[in-house]
């Protein structure tokens, strides 16, 4: 139990500079008291003391703002970084080394029993204010940008943004140790926004098209002085018949 909570602790020391002290993480972090909390719910709901479980899990989420379902699975090194609002649903499976953010869903998308949450695989990233629903599958290594909401299943190792949540980045890179950690599920500086990219896009079709049209008044304007109708010479024979 103790080699455990060792563990869970190390986990924090990896994906927050903040940190400073073991001893900080047991008193200060919500997250890490969420997981002690979920631990001891989780083996009383196996143990078939549902009752007892929900009640120690409600009991976590007075606590920490985090709420977790004692039937969630969830692997070792888990770590829940700032917390408040987070939400795990029952049949939710969590791998290891993952990290999530506060405002994180991993909600159902139906109101029948079965599986209906979904699983995350080894070293995910899910960013702040994500939302993973109905029973999709995130693959090892995959980053999850903030504010997205993941509907689909996503590919190990990718990058996801957006709403509905796409496929920005299919990078095989996998966050297997803290060197490759990404924060907030931003996994490159320059990571493309598939809807900056289509707002650019117009405006460079938008700024073509008034230099075409600058250029066609152009032609126009030259074209009109070039082809004015000089005014009929008068035959001075003529204006003396007139007289």
């Amino acid at each position: 139990m103790f080699r455990s909570i060792g563990n869970e602790i190390s986990a924090v020391f990896g994906r927050d500079p903040a940190v400073r002290s073991r001893l900080e993480v047991a008193l200060c972090y919500p997250g890490f008291h969420a997981i002690l909390f979920y631990r001891t719910s989780n083996w009383l709901w196996h143990k078939d003391l549902k009752l007892l479980g929900r009640f120690v899990s409600h009991l976590g989420r007075f606590f920490s703002g985090i709420e977790i379902h004692p039937g969630a699975t969830i692997g070792k090194q888990f770590f829940i970084d700032h917390g408040m609002g987070v939400v795990i649903g029952e049949t939710a499976e969590v791998g290891n080394h993952v990290t999530l953010y506060h405002g994180v869903t991993l909600g159902g998308t139906t109101w029948n029993k079965g599986k209906r949450h979904p699983t995350l695989g080894d070293n995910v990233v899910v960013g702040a204010g994500a939302k993973i629903l109905g029973p999709v599958t995130v693959g090892d290594g995959a980053a999850v940008g903030s504010n997205a909401v993941v509907v689909k299943d996503v590919p190990p190792g990718a990058t996801v943004v957006g709403i509905p949540a796409r496929v920005v980045d299919r990078g095989a890179t996998k966050l297997t140790d803290d060197e490759h950690f990404a924060a907030y599920g931003a996994t490159t500086p320059d990571m493309p926004d598939p809807v900056s990219k289509a707002i650019n896009g117009l405006l460079e079709h938008i700024a073509k098209l008034d230099a075409r049209i600058a250029e066609l008044e152009t032609d126009d304007d030259k074209s009109s002085s070039t082809t004015q109708v000089a005014e009929p010479a008068v035959d001075p024979a003529d204006k003396r018949a007139d007289c």
